[in-house]
């Protein structure tokens, strides 16, 4: 292949003249309109001449450029990415607002886990915003574009959700965008943000994790003696050598484990005995009654037996 032939690209329905080859093979095509791409010889087939003399100058009808696909929504409605050209060397950027949806647009571009913001600003019904320029050539260079748009609701009215679209440009599949951009009504490279985000669904995730999560079955509250000793004696193996901060630490402990586990299991009574001693046990015991809402009421009981060292507790 030589500059002035004309070629084919292999992999779409381009055909243009070789003006360009650099020292490492690629070429630069003039297509229609006279822009120029890049090209590996790799990707091209050569025009002879007797298939030109007898199908003429395109061997092939060009098909229809693929259009930009619309958000989801009213058949009016549209966001989009536009690179129009300036030369056949350079590129602007726009985003275009086809739609009657006002927008909070945000467009930056990627650099692995980095991002460099190019444009934060509200993108009105019928608008379009220049937001950079590119050159042509560096195609392969251009990061990824991350493109999100929050709508505005100015009335009250059902919400369209935010949404965003992720693009990295391909020079195979770029130069089939080809068409005239809404708004500027001019040629340019323009490709369609389709809403492809979607409100999240709590009722369908809560379901989706119930069939994720192992299933294992609610242990049943125990149900505890209707009568508890919390003499300490009966609580520690070895009460001797415990002051008496522990042993009460030892008698609240059971206290409230087996009151707990008297309301778990449907108990309508429970009674707890504590002796009278200093009197130290059966008040604190009294002020955590008094405090708990599952206790209907509180009373000494079995004073024939304990005088007043026993407490019944009803349970709500």
């Amino acid at each position: 292949m030589n500059i002035g032939d004309r070629v084919r690209l292999l992999h779409g329905n381009e055909e243009g003249i070789i003006r360009k080859i650099s020292a490492s093979g690629r070429m630069q095509i003039e297509i229609e309109d006279g822009f120029i791409i890049p090209a590996l010889k790799s990707e091209l087939v050569l025009i002879h001449e007797t298939e030109k003399q007898h199908f003429g100058e395109k061997a092939v009808e060009e098909k229809e450029i693929e259009t930009p696909i619309p958000i989801s929504g009213p058949k009016d409605q549209g966001l989009y990415l536009a690179f129009l050209p300036i030369n056949d060397q350079s590129l602007s950027l726009y985003l275009i607002n086809d739609s009657r949806q006002p927008y909070l647009a945000h467009a930056s571009e990627v650099f692995g886990t980095n991002q460099r913001t190019l444009l934060a600003a509200t993108l009105n019904p019928g608008e379009a915003k220049k937001f950079d320029d590119r050159m042509l050539k560096e195609m392969d260079e251009w990061p990824a574009f991350l493109l999100r748009f929050i709508p505005i609701h100015n009335t009250l009215e059902k919400a369209i959700p935010a949404f965003e679209r992720q693009l990295k440009m391909k020079p195979t599949q770029f130069f089939k965008h080809l068409s005239k951009a809404p708004r500027l009504d001019k040629t340019a490279y323009i490709f369609g943000l389709e809403q492809t985000t979607k409100e999240l669904d709590i009722r369908a995730l809560n379901q989706e994790l119930d069939e994720i999560r192992p299933k294992t079955e609610t242990p049943k509250a125990v149900k505890p003696s209707r009568s508890i000793d919390l003499h300490i004696e009966k609580l520690a193996t070895d009460p001797k050598g415990m002051s008496n901060s522990e042993m009460l630490r030892v008698q609240l402990e059971a206290f409230d484990r087996n009151l707990d586990q008297a309301i778990a299991s449907g108990m309508d009574e429970i009674t707890f005995i504590h002796g009278i001693g200093n009197g130290v046990l059966r008040k604190e015991i009294h002020k955590r009654l008094s405090q708990h809402q599952n206790i209907k009421y509180f009373q000494d009981t079995q004073k024939d037996q304990w005088g007043y060292g026993a407490t019944l507790v009803r349970i709500s």
